[in-house]
């Protein structure tokens, strides 16, 4: 692993190991939002980032189309309602849930979704989004984004135009499948936003992968 990768994974680790709290209805081990604000910047920050588009934006389409907000401490609650729900529902499969503060982020492998050099969702995997699908319709006080992502193999212009389609590919399977359209965002990131070296074939693989960010609607972005 390249020295920046290095310095960084263990930011991150010292970070998550000082920061952590246990869920005492799940058992999960969670970072604490005193934490999040480093491990961002060690790895991944840019999901701490605002919603794809701007959040006065994609607001506008939420209160179009009868999406209300939440409020206090109810917003935590339904996060963690959601979170044990998405978790049951993917148990078994490679997809990873991961909390940061209210937010949730579901890390796809596109080993899994996708095959070679292909934007089309694998049959194979569309039980699993199917769940995934019928939790984020259940669950509609949320915006959600999906990113797409590849490891640094061909042209950056390639990887971009590559990552684009399977966040639109994702997105759109997920919208025919209940998820209001209002409420999805996508972009792509191609190989910019690596999590693991690109250097070896296990790094490469878990470089290429979805994302799904699903932050909630509070009634503040509702009323702004």
């Amino acid at each position: 692993m390249p020295n920046r990768l290095l310095i960084a994974a263990l930011a991150a680790t010292t970070l998550a190991a000082s920061g952590c709290t246990t869920d005492p209805e799940t058992g999960q081990r969670r970072i604490s939002k005193a934490a999040i604000g480093g491990i961002g910047g060690a790895l991944g920050g840019y999901l701490l980032g605002d919603v794809v588009g701007g959040r006065r934006d994609r607001t506008e389409k939420i209160v179009g189309a009868g999406i209300g907000g939440l409020a206090g401490a109810g917003i935590g609650a339904y996060m963690d309602k959601q979170e044990r729900d998405l978790r049951a529902r993917t148990a078994g499969t490679d997809v990873q849930v991961i909390r940061r503060g209210d937010d949730l982020v579901l890390n796809i492998p596109s080993g899994i979704t996708f095959a070679y050099d292909s934007a089309a969702v694998q049959p194979q995997f569309q039980r699993t989004l199917d769940q995934v699908a019928a939790t984020l319709s259940e669950y509609n006080q949320t915006y959600i984004d999906v990113y797409g992502h590849t490891d640094s193999t061909g042209s950056d212009a390639y990887n971009q135009a590559l990552s684009e389609r399977r966040a639109t590919a994702v997105a759109d399977y997920l919208a025919g499948h209940g998820v209001q359209t209002a409420r999805i965002g996508t972009r792509g990131y191609g190989k910019t936003q690596p999590i693991a070296s690109n250097d070896t074939e296990d790094g490469r693989a878990a470089n290429r992968r979805v994302e799904v960010k699903i932050v909630p609607v509070t009634q503040n972005d509702v009323r702004g």
